[in-house]
């Protein structure tokens, strides 16, 4: 699988397959490749243009408020995906209109925490033995980076990388947040920048 940061709050996923997944689109570049599924935490504009990546005419869009009420939250399989909804809420962001994603793919297994704060449920998390782990930590809307980092240890991922480094105020015009990130410090810290991706 290759995760390529594309900055803000997004992603993208290829599968040793060729299956392509969107996190969260909106912010940089690396929309060309056609998308087979498109994940979106919730429906602020920062997260859920869903028009940006190109598409494959069978690609599926899941959208958070799909995926829960608050209560339950659901799962699904698109190819080689499998995907699980976890909940995901702080005071900017309610708990039945946001998620947090669990993607499993090529033996991987990644959490895409949606924004949010430290939340009771993330605790349940360390039992699934993720590999990679993305949490928001610009301080503003969601936790700030030492509040990340203190998430990141609880739900004890191989590796665990800031994104939404930087508020979001109606523009892309900065992707990252290069101090914030440094100040986000939990074991297994690994930080990737717009542009940069991991093979895992």
């Amino acid at each position: 699988m290759n995760i390529l940061y594309q900055g803000h709050g997004s992603l993208r996923l290829i599968t040793d397959a060729g299956t392509i997944v969107y996190v969260d689109p909106c912010a940089g570049e690396g929309y060309d490749a056609q998308a087979d599924l498109i994940l979106v935490t919730h429906m602020h504009g920062d997260h859920a243009m869903v028009n940006k990546p190109s598409k494959k005419p069978d690609c599926r869009i899941i959208l958070g408020p799909e995926m829960t009420d608050g209560k339950e939250y659901r799962s699904a399989r698109v190819k080689d995906i499998r995907i699980e909804a976890v909940p995901a809420y702080n005071r900017n962001h309610r708990r039945s209109e946001c998620v947090g994603y669990l993607v499993f793919a090529d033996g991987v297994k990644c959490y895409f925490s949606g924004d949010t704060s430290k939340i009771p449920e993330m605790a349940a998390l360390s039992e699934r033995e993720l590999d990679y782990a993305f949490f928001p930590s610009d301080g503003f809307y969601n936790m700030d980076a030492a509040e990340a980092a203190e998430c990141a240890g609880i739900v004890g991922a191989k590796h665990s990388t800031p994104i939404h480094t930087v508020p979001y105020h109606g523009s892309m015009e900065e992707l990252f947040g290069e101090e914030t990130a440094e100040r986000f410090r939990p074991k297994g810290r690994l930080i990737i920048r717009p542009g940069e991706s991991i093979t895992a």
